[in-house]
């Protein structure tokens, strides 16, 4: 998964391979996606939960939120998967010949674990000889290939239909309960107000009226404070925490620490 960005340039397929283990940076997901996991082990982080998947298990991850990721190799040395993502053009599109009636919101889980069923199994693996050749032009395919996994889910999993099919923008939600959840993300202030659903502008506004300063003076000191307690409660090393906290180098990390408890993180 890759860093926040202005706009989400995302393969509509996705093929992953690491021989080691490997800790995603956070990423705001702007599209649903469906994951399946051939080998290994995915540890996935949301902010209000936090779930490992094992290798069999298949996935689909709602859009409109905040997600990081630890990849675990297995027993062959590897851990390998493949994504599907979905956009909300080709869904529309889906919707109206293939869904009869307009669903409600979703206010279901933000990851759901899809049955075991070799149809998922074997779909999945169907992708990887189109993803070993994706410099060839296989647009038309890939868009076959993604209407047959939307038809997997609706056939095999129809409650997530709600998920699918739900195109509403993230409402106004509780700023405050939200940034606890989340502060460890390190994501722009634009991403932040537009999950809570508001403006940037309303956003600076609704959390210094929450939390009596401004939001970058607040994540600082909350990721901070996270920081400390790993350490000095927890016994873990500074390397070890600080990409957790929401801090993008350890120099800076350490430079902060130090600025705020007067010790070194490693001295603590």
């Amino acid at each position: 998964m890759s860093k926040d960005g202005d706009e989400e340039r995302l393969p509509q397929v996705l093929y992953s391979c690491n021989t080691d283990i490997k800790r995603e940076s956070e990423k705001f997901l702007s599209q649903h996606a469906f994951t399946h996991i051939f080998e290994g082990s995915l540890a996935i982080d949301t902010g209000a939960d936090r779930q490992t998947y094992q290798a069999g298990d298949t996935l689909l991850v709602k859009r409109n939120q905040l997600v990081r990721s630890v990849k675990y190799p297995g027993a062959s040395g590897q851990m390998r998967s493949i994504t599907v993502f979905f956009s909300q053009e080709r869904l529309r599109d889906f919707a109206l010949t293939d869904v009869p009636k307009a669903v409600n919101p979703y206010t279901g889980k933000s990851i759901v674990q899809l049955r075991r069923d070799p149809l998922y199994a074997a779909y999945a693996a169907s992708l990887v000889p189109y993803e070993s050749n994706a410099s060839q032009s296989l647009e038309a395919i890939t868009v076959l290939k993604t209407h047959e996994a939307v038809l997997l889910l609706v056939q095999l999993d129809p409650a997530v239909k709600q998920m699918l099919f739900d195109f509403s923008e993230p409402g106004k939600i509780d700023l405050e309960a939200y940034m606890k959840q989340h502060f460890t993300f390190n994501v722009e202030l634009k991403r932040f107000a537009y999950l809570t659903g508001r403006s940037v502008a309303t956003f600076k506004r609704d959390f210094e009226k929450v939390f009596h300063m401004s939001p970058s003076r607040w994540l600082l000191q909350k990721r901070l404070q996270e920081a400390h307690y790993q350490i000095k409660e927890k016994g873990r090393r500074p390397s070890d925490v600080y990409l957790e906290v929401g801090f993008e180098d350890l120099s800076h990390f350490s430079f902060a620490f130090k600025k705020t408890y007067g010790v070194a993180p490693s001295l603590v």
